[in-house]
């Protein structure tokens, strides 16, 4: 009897192992990220699989695709999101503009002060309120599901000098994507922008195309950057790197409510994962910058209120120009404030 159990209890390993002992998903889910394994976005995806399949008893299967099986680029893996050839994708906001221009927001620089304050208002109702605009933009094919972080926060860095007030940066040519609003913000603070793809950026720091990128600090070290010269890092703090993680339309209503509810928890899930990420990781590229000669500065409150005021002309122009600008914008603002009102009150309690 003992021996004839032992053989089930084999068997049922063995066929578990290979699939053959479970029942096929009943929606199986195509889930892309344009990086590789080593990014916050594969950390998110790996959460977001696993909580799933199993909070779904294996209804719900998710295909994972690192880098550009499916699609090459924000442009593109949209539409598939669109089409319904891809049914998850994460983008940049600047992946993301040329469709949605008002995802543009979460780049306006110095409005979120801190990781407390984005986490925060990035788990509120705003993330709802850009949902409903895609939504009506897209004519309900692409559906905003949360928005994570990817890569920390973007500050100034450049090969030539420390940075430690706005006029510092003065005829410093600092790469930017193709999107205005980055543009915009290298101009209102004396820079030069310089549009260049993202591959091309070690090769333009090596021959002075550029001097300068707005980037965070785990993209820097695992691009190796210092080795083409980038040495000085401001740690300004400008934008928090938001990614907005899309899903076809019908495929998320096209299950039952038990399902839908499976996968926003599993988006939560996945949204917590790449907010701790970037934090993990940072520790080691700051400490590895520096061991190897990077200058790394902080700026003061008062330098840090100098860099705010000089942006400042960003926003109207955002408002000004960008199709949904306005309202998008007072989104988020308000969100900000109520977070900041939150978290003062949460803490008075707490150190008191």
């Amino acid at each position: 009897m003992l021996k004839t159990t032992i053989r089930s209890l084999m068997m049922a390993t063995m066929l578990a192992g290979t699939g053959l002992a479970a029942a096929a998903a009943d929606f199986t889910i195509r889930a892309t990220a344009n990086s590789n394994e080593n990014d916050e976005d594969y950390d998110g995806l790996v959460v977001f699989k696993s909580y799933v399949e199993a909070a779904s008893n294996g209804a719900i299967e998710v295909e994972l695709f690192i880098g550009t099986q499916l699609c090459a680029n924000g442009a593109e893996c949209l539409q598939s999101v669109s089409d319904g050839t891809v049914d998850i994708y994460i983008s940049t906001s600047g992946g993301a503009a040329g469709i949605f221009p008002y995802v543009q927001v979460l780049d306006l620089p110095y409005l979120m002060a801190n990781d407390r304050i984005a986490e925060d208002v990035l788990s509120s109702d705003f993330t709802r309120t850009m949902r409903a605009m895609a939504l009506a933009d897209s004519g309900d094919t692409i559906r905003l599901m949360t928005i994570g972080n990817t890569g920390g926060w973007r500050n100034f860095a450049n090969t030539k000098r420390q940075v430690t007030q706005p006029s510092d940066m003065e005829g410093l040519k600092i790469r930017t994507v193709v999107a205005d609003l980055p543009q915009e913000l290298v101009r209102a603070m004396g820079a030069s922008p310089t549009p260049i793809p993202w591959p091309e950026l070690f090769t333009s720091f090596q021959t002075g195309v550029v001097e300068g990128s707005k980037n965070g600090i785990t993209d820097i070290m695992g691009m190796k950057f210092p080795d083409a010269g980038l040495q000085y890092v401001t740690l300004d703090g400008h934008a928090y790197m938001g990614a907005l993680w899309w899903m076809n339309n019908e495929a998320f209503l096209s299950m039952p409510e038990d399902l839908r509810y499976v996968i926003v928890d599993g988006f939560a899930a996945l949204q917590q994962a790449t907010f701790a990420s970037p934090k993990r990781k940072s520790i080691q590229a700051y400490q590895d910058f520096v061991a190897g000669g990077g200058d790394l500065y902080v700026p003061t409150p008062a330098q840090k209120a100098m860099f705010k005021d000089a942006a400042a002309p960003v926003y109207d122009w955002f408002k000004a120009n960008i199709d949904g600008g306005p309202a998008i914008f007072d989104a988020l603002t308000s969100a900000v404030a109520d977070a900041e009102a939150s978290i003062s009150a949460g803490s008075m309690q707490d150190v008191n």
